[in-house]
């Protein structure tokens, strides 16, 4: 009882971590899709660019340190280098004159978020019993897009009534980054033993990558190359009608319906399966793709879409997380996490790359219907996965 009661604390000091990280991110995710076009020879593939790119490369080094975290056995301090990074290099948005400025401090920030990620979702999925994975996973997210919904408010409303600049926003968020740096040192608890033998980057992959694992990967890779960022969601808003200092409330909206979803998602795939509440998080996200696709425009209309595009982000971001821990041993958690983080960087480089060209070549509706003929492929393929293992 002891135990369990320590891992569940464990899981909600990281859920408050990542609630002030969330409100220090998102205060300047929300208006940096509107800040970088604004910039000198930026472009709608551009932006797609440097989402794309960023994201990859925190795909890409979550592998690295999933490794080495299972060969170290210790998770909290690489976590705390990541945390660490991030809330460091955002403030530099404030001083970017040019889309390639944007763009390196935005890879800085996901290499921080890359650092972090795989070692904290393994110490998670550690805290707690393994029939509970999904309800942590849901609480952790819950209380992560509680934060992902204030940071869009409070910078939002630092504009409209405080009268502070884009640009202020960004110095701003330093504040609520220093607070979870603080939580995580005093609260959060490593939940895993001695050193596992000699540290190898490669080591451990070859095991992870047996069974059905690869073919989880295979039908995340396929959903996620038409998966795109919600800098697009942000796009079509402004699009639509949206004026710049309410476009942060519409990502609010999207992180709402992430909040709402969360723990009941999470909760819902302990029991019925994760694999059948990732299809329904597959399908919500072919819903979004289509609304996109269609010309309309209006406030009601950005909202409503950015809702039905954030129900699935909490839905897919829950459930896929919590996935992974049946498919590979306990004691490789790390290293599955950043060959999956991998996966899924690469295909969503592609994906926002994609994106961006067909939107600046095509317009707004040929990209989301791209979008939805790869969620309908994936649906198709995680139905049949589902199946063969029962």
């Amino acid at each position: 009882m002891k135990r369990s009661s320590e891992g569940l604390r464990n899981v909600v000091a990281l859920g408050f971590v990542s609630f002030f990280t969330d409100i220090s991110s998102e205060m300047c995710f929300s208006v940096l899709p509107t800040f970088i076009i604004g910039l000198p020879k930026a472009t709608r593939a551009f932006l797609g660019f440097i989402e794309g790119l960023a994201e990859g490369v925190s795909y890409s080094f979550r592998a690295v340190s999933g490794v080495f975290s299972d060969k170290f056995r210790r998770r909290k301090v690489i976590v705390l280098i990541g945390y660490a990074l991030s809330n460091v290099v955002k403030p530099f948005f404030s001083v970017a004159q040019t889309a390639v400025d944007a763009l390196v401090i935005r890879v800085g920030d996901r290499v921080g978020k890359a650092v972090r990620t795989s070692p904290r979702d393994a110490l998670l999925s550690e805290s707690v019993s393994e029939k509970k994975i999904g309800t942590a996973f849901g609480l952790h997210r819950t209380l992560d897009q509680t934060g992902a919904i204030l940071g869009p408010v409070l910078a939002s409303s630092l504009m409209l009534f405080l009268g502070f600049t884009v640009r202020d926003i960004f110095w701003l968020s330093f504040i609520p980054g220093f607070v979870a740096l603080v939580i995580l040192l005093a609260f959060v608890k490593e939940r895993i033993g001695k050193p596992a033998g000699k540290v190898t980057v490669l080591g451990g992959i070859r095991s992870v990558l047996k069974g059905r694992f690869p073919l989880l990967l295979l039908v995340v890779s396929l959903f996620s190359i038409g998966a795109f960022d919600f800098s697009f969601v942000l796009l079509r808003a402004g699009e639509a009608g949206v004026s710049e200092a309410f476009v942060p409330l519409v990502y609010a909206m999207i992180n709402v319906a992430h909040t709402i979803v969360a723990i009941p998602a999470g909760f819902l795939s302990d029991k019925i399966g994760k694999e059948r509440v990732l299809i329904i998080g597959y399908g919500t996200f072919l819903a979004s793709a289509l609304l996109l696709s269609v010309r309309f425009g209006g406030v009601v209309y950005a909202f409503s879409v950015a809702f039905v595009y954030g129900a699935y982000f909490g839905i897919t971001e829950t459930v896929q997380r919590a996935l992974i821990p049946g498919y590979v041993s306990s004691k490789l958690r790390g290293t599955a996490y950043g060959i999956y983080y991998l996966t899924v960087g690469a295909s969503f480089l592609l994906a926002n790359v994609a994106i961006g060209y067909l939107w600046d070549a095509f317009g707004s509706s040929v990209p989301f219907i791209y979008s939805a003929v790869a969620s309908t492929l994936a649906i198709v393929g995680l139905a049949a996965f589902s199946r063969a293992k029962t």
